[in-house]
């Protein structure tokens, strides 16, 4: 099929790549424009754009740009922007959205399922319309989430799944697509202080923040970024809060930290980092 091709992280690179790779032709791909990495060092290109770029694809930056380009059909991937009902109304875009919908509609659905300690996700095809996340389905497939697994780790999952749909759904036909069933919940993007760790919490919720990434606390007045963890049991009393070793105590159960992120250091094992912070007894996390 001629396509546009509308997405920005990584994930979307890795659709773009597959439909090409499967034959068909992509006439535009819409990303953001490039992103400033920090004062003074320039800008980069989205994933999507590199993918473009290594596939001699050409690139442009508004939706609207879908237009006018011979494409049969659009396919949308974690673009992470409105497209205005001018575009919707000239061509149909097929948004692979990774929910099962109507549960987790808009920009975080990984995350926050993640934090709702659902215990499974999964992908949609969707067609696009005005409302958030609001269209028909033409396809879905449901995941169970690991007990451990990350967003990052889900995420890609959940995007080799969804390009395995897309191209069965373009190969065999879109068939009509089917009316969202059910109580709708919305994905807002996190905020940096649901991201702080919460020690007054059990183990296995202070664990699924630190599973959607960018988990931070912090120690002696500094921030301290938490990246990787486990829930443990453990005989000891700790406080929660309180610090041995790598063993944070927290409303129920233990959690151990593996990997953590010192302001202004570079991410290293919890156990090195606590070697050199020469824990005093009775230490906490966010005192």
């Amino acid at each position: 099929m001629k396509i546009a091709f509308l997405g920005t992280p990584e994930v979307s690179a890795m659709t773009l790549r597959a439909l090409v790779g499967a034959g068909h032709e992509v006439r535009a791909v819409i990303t953001r424009p490039d992103k400033r990495r920090g004062r003074g060092e320039g800008t980069s290109p989205s994933p999507l754009k590199a993918a473009a770029a290594e596939l001699g694809l050409p690139v442009a930056y508004l939706p609207s740009e879908v237009l006018g380009k011979g494409a049969d059909l659009g396919v949308v991937v974690a673009y992470g922007r409105v497209i205005k009902p001018d575009v919707l109304a000239h061509i149909t875009l097929v948004n692979v959205h990774f929910s099962l919908l109507p549960r987790w509609r808009g920009a975080a659905p990984v995350e926050r399922a993640i934090l709702a300690g659902d215990e499974r996700t999964g992908v949609c095809l969707m067609r696009l319309e005005e409302g958030l996340d609001t269209g028909p389905v033409y396809a879905l497939s449901a995941v169970p989430i690991g007990p451990d697994e990350t967003a990052c780790e889900l995420r890609e999952r959940l995007a080799k799944l969804g390009t395995d749909m897309l191209l069965a759904a373009l190969g065999e036909g879109l068939p009509v697509p089917v009316p969202q069933v059910g109580e709708p919940s919305y994905a807002a993007k996190l905020e940096a202080k649901e991201r702080r760790l919460d020690f007054a919490q059990t183990g296995v919720v202070c664990n699924r923040v630190v599973r959607v990434g960018k988990a931070w606390t912090t120690f002696r007045g500094k921030r301290l970024l938490v990246h990787r963890a486990r829930v443990v049991r453990g005989s000891q009393a700790i406080a929660p809060g309180e610090i041995q070793g790598t063993l944070v105590g927290t409303a129920g159960g233990l959690l151990e930290l593996l990997e953590v992120q010192a302001e202004g250091k570079a991410a290293m094992p919890a156990a090195e980092w606590a070697r050199g912070a020469r824990l005093q007894p009775g230490e906490r996390f966010g005192a």
